[in-house]
């Protein structure tokens, strides 16, 4: 005889299961490897009226959070002397591709003291790791 507690937890995994199931689904699967202090172009589908086109929008990755289907990153550029930022869904059907440009070297989770910069904030480029360099090797 199966008691409430067990049909309960049962119920539990199976749900967790189909959860983990839909995520699944909705996830890209072609998105790059990009941390914060990269610049990065996302080409981001735009509805002007009847017609669509890509627009690319680049620059410095200054926040990531989240995880799974409900990631999100955030990107600012200066746009004349304007600074916008910008942030995406990792996994929205807009974002026809990202593309980093160059990988940045910085030492925070998070780059939100840009915005109150009035200097542009320079960020040192990451040398590419052993893995990397390995994998080069290998390839030669």
């Amino acid at each position: 005889m199966i008691t409430e507690d067990k049909f309960f937890k049962k119920g539990c995994i199976l749900m967790a299961n189909l959860v983990d199931k839909i995520n699944k689904k909705h996830m890209k699967p072609n998105i790059p490897e990009f941390r914060v202090g990269d610049i990065v172009r996302v080409d981001v589908w735009v509805k002007e009226g009847k017609k669509e086109r890509i627009q690319a929008f680049e620059g410095i990755v200054i926040a990531k959070k989240g995880s799974g289907v409900s990631e999100t990153f955030s990107v600012r550029k200066k746009s004349g002397s304007v600074g916008v930022v910008r942030v995406f869904p990792v996994n929205t059907p807009t974002i026809d591709k990202i593309t980093v440009v160059k990988k940045g070297m910085v030492r925070r989770a998070k780059l939100n003291f840009i915005k109150n910069m009035r200097k542009e904030y320079k960020v040192k480029e990451r040398n590419s790791s052993m893995k990397e360099l390995a994998q080069n090797k290998e390839a030669k």
